[in-house]
């Protein structure tokens, strides 16, 4: 093996050993998959290539017990959830898989003897493009924790090869490239050539001689099985992520055309089928981008249920009964907010037009597996489909849609007489502009799911007091609450292994890792050494005060912790420096809000915030800088490629970072920063270095939000709204230490009313930040339109929806709380330990044990 490394990997001896867990044994096997599963020619073996082949490795341990977990669901025949999302926001897999398999140290041990470090070799690693932001990664974190505790369940998704759009920053602004992470391969998927099923487009609906319906004609693509093994934690469970690719046939391929020199129409159904897993979320400003998005959410419906019965009837001729009646008590099925909800029509239609069942034997199975979670109230995300669209593209299932609406009018009607009323909101169906009648999706689920669910208990509460409250008096045992959870694997225990150390050291265990709420033990402590201090039950049990703060403040846990933090610091400022080119000082304020741009998520509040920070520096004298708290501001996230005001907000985050960082006169005070192309690996490095973060979404816009759970669980303090989870985690951590501001849920719709009425009084620092901005001071971009958006009283893009006007001198007031509080730093080190002694209750294990037995009715079922 010539080349980088080649001598030190020559001296390794190739050898098959798929279960090794010895470095020696694990070196062999990585030789082995370099030269017998090559990927790239034997003349080298650099990073890239030892990366791969230590994949491969890992991944055997994977086959094997993925292969161990499905056979053991075969025998043993327990219900199943299948988890439909079209997000899945994964991070590199190499770390969390041999960190979850218990062999990071024999891993590590094994790639020094090709000369390596493991941390080198996980940098080689892309992230996959499958997800945008928290949707997706929610949906990662959910398969971790099925996985930790043994629960038979599946996540499908789609394969797509682009996935969004790489973020890259120019002068000016946001530019979108297409990902390219399947670029090469990736080694972590397994195609199942055995797992194929057709799915049909367009075509018409045939009445059979019997009365039935049968869907013919169109365009009939294939849906082929990616596998993606999910190991548990200290388990030998690993499920699966299957991912579905369209594929055309061979048949579908005009040899005639194309021997004619019409290449491309030779091979139309080919273009076709790559188009739909090529991009997540395309535009869909046009029709024709209309029809793609709706057509790649019926491809992972129909193909993922196809899968589903396929397993039920393999298992179906064991049982005693055999029955279709049984599927419920087989198959619980999650719809991850409203992209998967034609998976509805679809289960009825596979089971009346394939399998012969009546319209009330399919409707009472179709309602009884399937659930749904809405994850938004923002009116945008509530999807609705033209009906003639969804008539053209899919018309047995518009067919099915209409028989549900009516049947469920029909039964308000007879049986709710008082609601009758209130049927035109309630419909799936909506013709009130007669031009342009839709499809309400979300509707569609709650009528025909047996549980609806929020994901925090102040979204959950909007749902049923204002969103679906009509729908809560029909069935008022149909809405739940699961607040939404983070897998402490990756976001503390790997992403953070300073201060994950500390924390196993003072507690005196590791078992944290799965049981989180062992975290409390931090507050308090007992000089018997019964730790973790929440199982003692000795007088020596020592209580500082007797409220939430119940921490005894020792000096070598603040110093270690301390010492944790800068690491993490320092290591995120190679980071910025390596991405942008801008030196930050460890040893200011860390400040960080990354998540998806939106007006809603007020990344624009941030940088006002920072942009009056800069003119009051600009107004200090030398003598009164130097008592102000040094702060670093990093915003990071993607703006959707057609969300104008949101790329408006990117530019003006850079520009204004390229005013304040080069200005000599502030920017040992201040620096702002834009970090690009935020993902998971990226964040991995931003959350443990943090020290506050901003979650300052307009209350009541935010569902729950998962990053503000990652942030405080790495001890980081969190300025924020009431807004989402952020109610819940300061419960937990406690109200002093959380930095509260802004309006609450219950007076926003007030707030917009007054300033339609003309009632709204700006705050002069609101206007003086403005000003700033027109005068041209971060350059000769025009930013009026974005401006604009905060002003006036009412119309379409202004009268500041956002209230970021009314929120802003909270704001400010609260970010003085913080630079004075960040001055005593025995105080904030307390804070820190707080946040993360009291996220707990933020688990994704809690999350899903409580879908698993409130809502899917599953059980564990470990592989022994």
């Amino acid at each position: 093996m010539p080349g980088s490394n080649s001598a030190a990997a020559e001296k390794v001896k190739p050898a098959a050993s798929p279960a090794a867990d010895k470095p020696a044994e694990i070196a062999g096997n990585i030789s082995y998959h370099a030269q017998y599963s090559p990927h790239f020619s034997p003349l080298a073996f650099g990073p890239e290539e030892a990366f791969y082949a230590t994949a491969e490795s890992v991944r055997d341990h994977l086959i094997e017990r993925w292969n161990d977990t499905y056979v053991h669901f075969h025998k043993t025949d327990p219900k199943q959830t299948y988890y439909l999302s079209m997000e899945y926001l994964q991070g590199r897999a190499l770390t969390n898989a041999v960190g979850n398999l218990g062999i990071t140290g024999a891993y590590a041990e094994a790639v020094k003897k090709f000369g390596y470090e493991l941390e080198a070799l996980v940098g080689q690693e892309k992230d996959a493009a499958l997800g945008n932001g928290g949707l997706g990664r929610l949906a990662s974190c959910f398969l971790d924790s099925m996985a930790t505790l043994n629960l038979p369940a599946w996540g499908y998704g789609l394969r797509y090869r682009y996935g969004l759009f790489k973020q890259v920053i120019t002068k000016e602004g946001q530019e979108e490239m297409a990902e390219d992470w399947l670029d090469k391969f990736s080694p972590w998927e397994i195609p199942r050539h055995d797992v194929v099923f057709p799915v049909r487009f367009f075509g018409h609906v045939e009445i059979l001689p019997d009365g039935s319906r049968k869907w013919v004609g169109g365009e009939v693509l294939k849906a082929l099985a990616y596998d993606v093994p999910i190991p548990g934690y200290k388990t030998k469970n690993a499920i699966s992520l299957r991912l579905w690719e369209a594929k055309a046939t061979a048949e579908d391929f005009n040899l005639f055309q194309f021997n004619d020199g019409q290449y491309e129409s030779s091979a139309q159904l080919h273009a076709r089928a790559e188009q739909i897993c090529a991009v997540l979320y395309p535009g869909d400003a046009t029709e024709e981008g209309k029809l793609l998005r709706l057509k790649q959410q019926f491809f992972l419906c129909s193909a993922s249920l196809q899968d589903m019965i396929a397993r039920f009837k393999e298992r179906k001729a064991d049982r005693v009964s055999g029955k279709w009646s049984e599927f419920p008590s087989k198959v619980a099925v999650q719809l991850n907010d409203t992209h998967p909800t034609l998976a509805i029509p679809e289960l009825m239609r596979l089971l009346m037009d394939e399998e012969g069942l009546g319209w009330d034997e399919a409707w009472d199975i179709t309602y009884r597996t399937v659930s749904y979670t809405n994850h938004t109230v923002l009116p945008e995300a509530l999807e609705k489909w033209s009906q003639i669209v969804m008539r053209k593209l899919l018309p047995r299932h518009m067919e099915i849609i209409e028989e549900i609406d009516k049947r469920f009018r029909e039964m308000v009607i007879s049986k709710h007489k008082e609601m009758e009323g209130k049927i035109d909101s309630m419909k799936v169906l909506d013709g009130s502009n007669p031009q342009k009648p839709v499809v309400r999706m979300a509707n569609l689920c709650v009528v025909s799911s047996h549980s609806v669910n929020g994901v925090a208990e102040l979204h959950s509460n909007i749902l049923k007091q204002e969103l679906f409250a009509d729908y809560v008096s029909i069935w008022p045992n149909k809405f739940q609450n699961k607040t939404n959870g983070i897998t402490p694997r990756r976001w503390l225990k790997f992403c953070n292994p300073e201060l994950s150390e500390i924390i196993t050291k003072w507690l005196k265990t590791d078992q944290w890792t799965s049981d989180l709420d062992l975290l409390t033990g931090l507050r308090k402590v007992c000089i018997n050494a019964c730790i973790p201090a929440s199982t003692c039950y000795c007088s020596s049990y020592q209580i500082i005060t007797e409220n939430l703060q119940q921490f005894a403040d020792d000096e070598k846990l603040h110093a270690e912790w301390a010492a944790a933090k800068l690491a993490c610091k320092k290591r995120l400022a190679k980071h910025v420096l390596d991405a942008t080119g801008v030196t930050i000082d460890p040893n200011s304020l860390f400040d960080i809000q990354i998540k998806r741009i939106h007006e809603y998520k007020r990344q624009l509040l941030n940088i006002l915030g920072a942009v009056y920070r800069y003119k009051k520096l600009k107004e200090m004298s030398a003598e009164e800088k130097q008592k102000v708290t040094p702060r670093t501001v990093m915003i990071g996230g993607k703006a959707f490629a057609t969300y104008t005001n949101a790329k408006r907000i990117v530019k003006l985050v850079n520009d204004v970072g390229a005013v304040v960082n080069n200005d000599p006169e502030v920017n040992k005070c201040l620096k702002v920063v834009f970090i690009p192309n935020y993902n998971v690996s990226v964040a991995e490095v931003l959350i443990p270095g943090s020290e506050l973060s901003q979650h300052i979404s307009t209350a009541g816009m935010e569902a729950s939000g998962t990053s503000n759970m990652k942030f405080s669980l790495n001890g980081c303090v969190i300025i924020g709204t009431l807004d989402g989870a952020n109610v819940e985690i300061r419960e937990e951590v406690g109200e002093d230490n959380f930095f509260l501001f802004g309006a609450k849920a219950d007076q926003v719709a007030g707030l917009r009313k007054d300033r339609e009425n003309g009632l709204f009084k700006p705050d002069p620092r609101f206007e003086e930040a403005k000003q700033l901005i027109r005068s041209g001071a971060f350059g000769s971009y025009n930013y009026e339109p974005l401006l604009d958006s905060l002003e006036g009283n009412s119309g379409f893009g202004r009268g500041d929806y956002f209230l970021v006007g009314y929120d802003f001198p909270g704001y400010i007031d609260a970010q003085d709380r913080v630079d004075a509080a960040y001055k005593d730093k025995k105080k904030w080190i307390k804070m820190s330990i707080l946040n993360t002694a009291g996220s707990g209750k933020f688990s994704s294990d809690r999350t899903i044990a409580q879908y698993a037995k409130e809502i899917w009715d599953i059980k564990p079922s470990p592989v022994a």
